[in-house]
Formats: C-alpha cells, sequence, structure tokens
C-alpha cells in the first residue's frame, strides 16, 4: 500500500504539500486546482495538522455592528462568521441592529470550569466510599501535584460521583486563555497517578470515563458548567418590536411558550433554536474547536412581556469553550479575525466569551421574529429570505 509522503526532517513546507497534492491526484485521478491556493507560511502548523496538504476555504462575512454592554467587552464589534449557509449572515446583521438601537446587550459571565473526569475500580462500594473520603482530606496535595504541570491551569474542585464500586471523579480547573482539554488530560494524570502510588488501595483507574461528557451536550455541564458560562440579556422596546420586526412582544413570548412545550416533548437538553450557527460560524473563522459546537451551544432561553410592554430575551450559555490563545487561534486568517475584535492573545478570552454570547443572543431575536407566519399576507419571512439569499441552484 503507498502511503502518504511524509518528510523525516522538515514535514511542513511547501515542498512537501506539493508532494502530497501530487500524490493525491496521482492516486485519485483528479486534478487539485483550488485547496494548495494558501497564504501563510505552512512553518506555522506543527500542532495543528498532520500531512498537510492544502487549505479548505470556507466564505467568511462580517455582521455588525454588535453593541455588547459587557464586563470585559464593552462597545461595539464586528464579528467574522465564516459558513456557507446563505441567510446566516444576514440574519445577525439584523439580530445585530435591532438589539443596538434597543441599546445593546448585556453580558455576564457566571462560571469557568474545564473537566477531567477519571474513574477509579475498586473491589467494593465501601472502599469506593473511603477513597472519597481521604480525596476530600489530601485535596490541597492532589491540587499541588495537577498543577506542576502548568501555569495557567488552576484545579478549583473534584466533584465525586459513587456509582457501586467505582467513583467518578470530576476534576474542574480554570484554564487561563486556552480552551484547556489538553492541559486538564495533562494535569489530571499527574494528580491520578500521585494518588495511585499515595493510596494503594486506588491502583485501577482510567484517565476519563467520559463523565465530562467532551464534544456531547448533557445535563451535568448545564448544571455544572463546562468551559465559560455566561449570559446575554437584552430588552427590546415595544415600538421596535413593532416597527423593525412587524409583530409584537405579546406574540413572541406567547411563540417562545410553545417552543417550550415542544422542547420538553422532543427531550432537548435545549430550548433555544439555533445556538450552533453563531459558534460554528465564530468557531471556524477563530480558530476554535469546532467539535465543541455539541456542548457549546447548549442554551437556557428566558423571555417576557415587561409591564412596559416590551419584550425582555435573555440567553444563557452554560457550556461554551471558547479560546483566544493555543490551538488553531495562532494560525493566519484565524489569529487576524481575533485581532480585529482585539480578542487575541493572553487576557482576552473573557472579552471573547461576551462578543460570543451577544452574537447568539442576536441571531435568537432574529429567528423568533422570522419564524412566524404574517396574518395579513400569510407569508413566512423564514421561508422567503431563504428563497432570496439562500439558494444558488
Amino acid at each position: 500500500m503507498d502511503k502518504i509522503p511524509r518528510s523525516g526532517t522538515d514535514d511542513f513546507t511547501d515542498e512537501i504539500a506539493r508532494e502530497r497534492k501530487e500524490f493525491i491526484e496521482d492516486k485519485t485521478g483528479k486534478k487539485i486546482e483550488h485547496l494548495n491556493n494558501y497564504s501563510f507560511d505552512p512553518a506555522i502548523l506543527p500542532g495543528n495538522i498532520e500531512n498537510f496538504t492544502g487549505v479548505a476555504q470556507v466564505p467568511l462575512g462580517f455582521a455588525g455592528p454588535l453593541l455588547v454592554n459587557g464586563e470585559h467587552a464593552k462597545g461595539e464589534f464586528y464579528v467574522p462568521l465564516a459558513t456557507t449557509e446563505g441567510t446566516l449572515v444576514a440574519s445577525y446583521n439584523r439580530g445585530m441592529k435591532l438589539t443596538r438601537e434597543s441599546g445593546g446587550i448585556t453580558t455576564t459571565i457566571m462560571g469557568d470550569s474545564m473537566q477531567r473526569s477519571p474513574v477509579f475500580i475498586f473491589k467494593d462500594a465501601r472502599e469506593a466510599r473511603d477513597f472519597g473520603l481521604w480525596l476530600k482530606d489530601n485535596f490541597d496535595e492532589v491540587k499541588k501535584q495537577a498543577e506542576t504541570t502548568t501555569r495557567s491551569g488552576k484545579l478549583i474542585e473534584i466533584e465525586q460521583y459513587p456509582a457501586g464500586k467505582f467513583l467518578f471523579l470530576r476534576f474542574d480547573y480554570t484554564t487561563g486563555d486556552a480552551a484547556g482539554q489538553n492541559m486538564v488530560g495533562k494535569a489530571t494524570f499527574v494528580a491520578c497517578e500521585w494518588i495511585r502510588a499515595n493510596y494503594p488501595p486506588a491502583r485501577n483507574y482510567m484517565l476519563d470515563s467520559n463523565l465530562a461528557t467532551d464534544k456531547k451536550a448533557s445535563l451535568i455541564n448545564i448544571l455544572r458548567t463546562r468551559g465559560k458560562r455566561v449570559t446575554a440579556e437584552v430588552t427590546i422596546p415595544e415600538d421596535i418590536v413593532r416597527g423593525e420586526m412587524n409583530t409584537s412582544p405579546f406574540q413572541l413570548q406567547y411563540g417562545m411558550q410553545v417552543s417550550n412545550i415542544a422542547s420538553f416533548m422532543s427531550g432537548s437538553v435545549n430550548n433555544g433554536l439555533h445556538a450552533a450557527n453563531a459558534i460554528a460560524a465564530i468557531s471556524i473563522a477563530t480558530g476554535q474547536d469546532v467539535a465543541n459546537v455539541a456542548e457549546s451551544s447548549a442554551a437556557i432561553v428566558h423571555s417576557l412581556r415587561t409591564k412596559e410592554g416590551d419584550l425582555y430575551f435573555s440567553i444563557t450559555l452554560p457550556s461554551l469553550i471558547v479560546a483566544t490563545y493555543g490551538g488553531g487561534t495562532g494560525l493566519a486568517t484565524q489569529r487576524e479575525c481575533l485581532e480585529l475584535m482585539d480578542c487575541y492573545g493572553s487576557g482576552k478570552v473573557m472579552k471573547f466569551t461576551e462578543i460570543v454570547a451577544a452574537t447568539v443572543l442576536a441571531g435568537e431575536i432574529s429567528l423568533m421574529t422570522a419564524v412566524g407566519i404574517d396574518r395579513k399576507e400569510r407569508t413566512s419571512e423564514w421561508v422567503s429570505s431563504h428563497d432570496k439569499f439562500g439558494r444558488n441552484r
């Protein structure tokens, strides 16, 4: 079997990428014309890709300005959205206009925690229980051992979930400006090896039991937080709802109540509309781990018609995983997109978190007004907008 070409000295050059391109062309009988068009030096790629051959170009547009009244993000921002879905940028742009005219979106970060979830296996439940007590008494030393592996990671808690002879744990860390999954994996491994050496009954363990539900939406992360827990909220005056959205706060609130029933009936852990759209598009643009959209897009939505007749709307993202340092954030176009929002590098992750949450809210507002039916015209803005902007064949 022929192997994809590799270089033993430097596998991240234009030359070796060209060899791989020619290899793939030879094996498939197809000509590559676009994958090999890129503007950066492949030397920046170690740690991000293997067998580098080219790039996948995703169209990118900006929506904005987005007005954010955050504790870290303050002012107006133009948000990069990389997507192939027509109407998406236009919809977020509209939501940003509506919220800007309403005074902007207020954002609040309420939690910061990244997990690795080992399980220790004992001969019976009593041994598991006794280990849990020992672990609480020795938390400070476990913390010390875990933090020897990282400058920015801090162990803040070890959650315990006993089940029979198993003790499932969630090691909770703050991870600075990095998303931190690899960071906490290494730190937890060192901590578990220290535990194993100092508590003989704890000789058998798995480094991750799946209780962290990495890359999966889950109730435990909605309740306990994974990544950042952030809320975005806005109050839209009734005259703007009627004038700009061609509906009323009452109609929107009623629609939300009906939608909540459907979310309950379907067993969904998310009562929002499409948080994944914004998070995926921003993730692609800014070098995030796109698979984290699975848990990041979990949403808790609340809306009401105020006593003044306005529309209050909030969305909480309990497990938003983002980074401004490390991973793909340092790649050429991804770093550029972060820098355009002043969100690249150290000390910027909370600001970026608030911008992402505010963008998600803008999209929720836009879509919730589009899914209704215009009773007079018997038309659907949702359908007509996709017919106008979303069809290319």
